[in-house]
């Protein structure tokens, strides 16, 4: 195991362990549910946009293995202070990594800690476990109250 992955490992037992942004939201202005049934994560994401859609405040709470949790925690990090727009390139690049996509290498330079995830693609059940709360985020700003990794779901 190179260094590297030994500080992404160790990065996402810390966000797993104390995850930030854990919690509710009072005054939420946007929120989803999203459910794993293949390992039972289950969370509730809320978001305060201001007048301009920026997200100024987010929070998630619910249950799940540490890679779902400490995914959530860093994306909340990552996604606070950001638009709609900017949300969906953050999505974008992060599906790329985690999914291993031919262009992941490009996408993990843009994403920072949440490079993190970037060898989820060789545990193809940690994927969904990754993406879920990612997936609760885009449906909360689609106005959508759900969220699933399952085909054919709301996503």
């Amino acid at each position: 195991m190179s260094v590297s992955e030994d500080v992404y490992r160790e990065l996402i037992l810390q966000h797993s362990r104390t995850p930030r942004h854990f919690g509710g939201l009072p005054g939420a202005t946007h929120a989803a549910a999203g459910d794993n049934p293949l390992c039972g994560d289950s969370y509730q994401v809320r978001l305060k946009l201001d007048a301009d859609g920026i997200i100024r405040e987010a929070s998630f709470e619910g249950v799940g293995c540490a890679i779902s949790k400490a995914s959530a925690s860093l994306m909340l990090d990552a996604v606070i202070g950001r638009s709609r727009a900017d949300f969906e390139h953050l999505f974008r690049d992060f599906h790329e990594v985690v999914r291993g996509g031919p262009e992941a290498q490009a996408a993990q330079a843009r994403l920072g800690k949440l490079a993190a995830f970037s060898g989820s693609w060789k545990y193809p059940s940690r994927v969904k476990c990754a993406i879920l709360c990612w997936h609760a985020v885009r449906s909360a700003l689609a106005g959508e109250a759900r969220a699933s990794t399952e085909e054919g779901a709301p996503a």
